[in-house]
């Protein structure tokens, strides 16, 4: 429930952000970290603007960000997986291969490599973490799929001439579907401290949008200084971290504990 609150609280102040927030995320509505009053509830930060307004747009950039880069890797780790599991041969052999190969390359590395190589438009990190982080989906869809696929209902499928997608769809999918929740909500979390990090480190959202990340950046300097700037966003993302995985563990105990009702 705490889990859930949290998200859900992140959640309204993301999709809320235009109406909630005080002022635009990019206005200049004062002087350089003006402390927090009564018109500015958390003062203003080093350009003059209103850091709670930017804390709820930068909950609208890094949540939306992570969420579609957590769909995409979805997206592509299950088709994947699921293919190579049922299909076997080839196929299999050629996916995990392929794999393999992605997974020997350091993540964080290679995103530098890529972002620096193709730039930092929002479109290619997108892309880019999909891919870096499909690959992990594509692991557990895999061994998901492999277990299913080898139960009679999935064999009665092929035996019936069901075609792969159908069987995918139909017989795999949604037997599959409560741990494979629990481990999106599990790389929504490492897309979404990928993100921050990217960000922190000046290869992530570019101003003047603002992100968690890029604001702890920008006001890091001053925490020498007892301005607790920094703390607001910082707080933000450990915050949605604990929340997120809160409910991922409540998932995994329920898919632990309806596998031992099964055996």
């Amino acid at each position: 429930m705490i889990g859930l609150l949290i998200i859900t609280v992140n959640l309204v102040g993301a999709l809320g952000a235009p109406v909630l927030a005080p002022f635009p995320e990019a206005e200049i509505v004062g002087d350089a970290w003006a402390e927090p009053s009564p018109a500015f509830w958390m003062g203003l930060d080093n350009l003059g603007r209103d850091i709670f307004s930017r804390l709820l747009f930068g909950a609208r950039m890094s949540i939306g960000l992570s969420l579609m880069i957590t769909a995409l890797s979805f997206t592509i780790g299950i088709i994947t997986g699921f293919a190579a599991a049922i299909a076997k041969g080839w196929v299999d052999t050629l996916l995990s291969r392929l794999v393999d190969l992605m997974l020997a390359m350091p993540t964080l590395i290679f995103a530098f490599v890529v972002l620096s190589a193709l730039g930092t438009d929002l479109a290619v990190m997108v892309v880019t973490l999909a891919i870096l982080d499909g690959v992990k989906v594509f692991r557990v869809a895999r061994a998901l799929a492999m277990n299913i696929s080898a139960l009679e209902y999935v064999e009665v499928a092929r035996l019936r001439g069901e075609g792969l997608w159908w069987i995918i769809t139909r017989e795999v999918l949604p037997n599959a579907m409560l741990p494979l929740i629990a481990e999106f909500g599990l790389r929504f979390t490492f897309a979404f401290l990928f993100v921050a990090a990217l960000s922190f480190l000046g290869l992530g959202v570019q101003p003047p949008a603002a992100d968690w990340g890029s604001m702890v950046r920008d006001y890091r300097d001053v925490i020498a200084l007892d301005v607790p700037a920094p703390l607001f966003p910082a707080a933000a993302i450990a915050l949605m971290t604990i929340g997120v995985n809160f409910v991922v563990d409540w998932l995994a105990q329920i898919n632990t504990r309806g596998l031992g009702d099964a055996k």
